[in-house]
């Protein structure tokens, strides 16, 4: 069974001592951010496709006055075998951050309901979150970070960087896009994919994260979709099926890595 560790301020230590034991034995990584939706959107008024460096203004300018509410994390073996720490079970995270006011801080009204609808206590995490600057602490001690043993894996991960940078910083997300990116790669490595860029190159693989899944034939197993934790897991188990389908023995894999969807700009420029 895979069970859903809820990371709140009272247990971070507890959970980072896990975490720091179970890294020497990870290969891959997984993560997804829930945050209140956005306030700026480049469709409107752009009909037509935008350029790397426009989407990741926008992405910029959401991601500056917004704050993260989840973040999860999901961590694996080469084969895709979840920590266990000798249990029967499996073990993935999520992290609930305290950052965010629905009183006072901007947000999407209708991103706010569909969180709500799935489960997000916002008043719980307000009172009983983990605060970014203390995450950070935690993040930069868990040997996730700056290890180049790791390959980081996502899905439509754009945002999902920027508040890991937002948080990692402390501050506002560079002004233009190649310093950005500089960042994510001395964060996390050079070894990132992001499915939602990979798909385009896959036949018959269309939508987002649940129709990727449903045409993989892989089932959420835990928890229900937009909480983070959940999410992060079906998206590693995804990209191991979508590697045995389209990439076997990993062949032609590694002309994607590095490159995220929407701002895809090759990561040495």
């Amino acid at each position: 069974m895979i069970r859903i560790r809820e990371v709140w301020a009272s247990n971070l230590n507890k959970e980072l001592a896990l975490i720091q034991a179970a890294v020497p034995d990870c290969s891959f990584v997984s993560f997804d951010t829930e945050f209140p939706g956005t306030l700026f959107n480049p469709n409107m008024g752009h009909p037509r496709k935008l350029p790397p460096s426009t989407n990741y203004q926008f992405m910029k300018t959401n991601v500056d006055v917004l704050n993260i509410i989840q973040l999860g994390l999901t961590l694996t073996d080469s084969n895709g075998n979840l920590p266990h720490f000798g249990t029967p079970n499996g073990y993935i995270w999520q992290f609930n951050f305290s950052d965010f006011d629905i009183e006072q801080n901007p947000h999407n009204v209708e991103s706010i309901r569909l969180l709500e609808k799935q489960g997000i206590d916002f008043m719980k995490n307000k009172k009983e979150g983990v605060p970014s600057w203390v995450f950070r602490i935690f993040i930069l001690k868990s040997g996730l970070l700056f290890n180049p043993h790791l390959t980081w894996v996502t899905f439509h991960s754009c945002y999902d960087f920027g508040f890991m940078i937002k948080l990692l910083i402390e501050g506002q997300l560079p002004s233009n896009l190649h310093l950005f990116k500089y960042l994510v790669a001395q964060f996390f490595g050079p070894k990132i994919y992001d499915m939602k860029h990979i798909m385009k190159f896959c036949n018959g693989l269309y939508g987002g994260l649940e129709k990727v899944a449903e045409a993989l034939n892989v089932v959420r197993v835990a928890g229900k979709n937009h909480q983070a934790g959940s999410d992060s897991l079906l998206t590693l188990q995804t990209f191991m099926k979508l590697k045995e389908v389209y990439f076997i023995g990993n062949f032609g894999l590694e002309k994607f890595q590095g490159i995220l969807y929407g701002v895809e700009v090759d990561p040495m420029m």
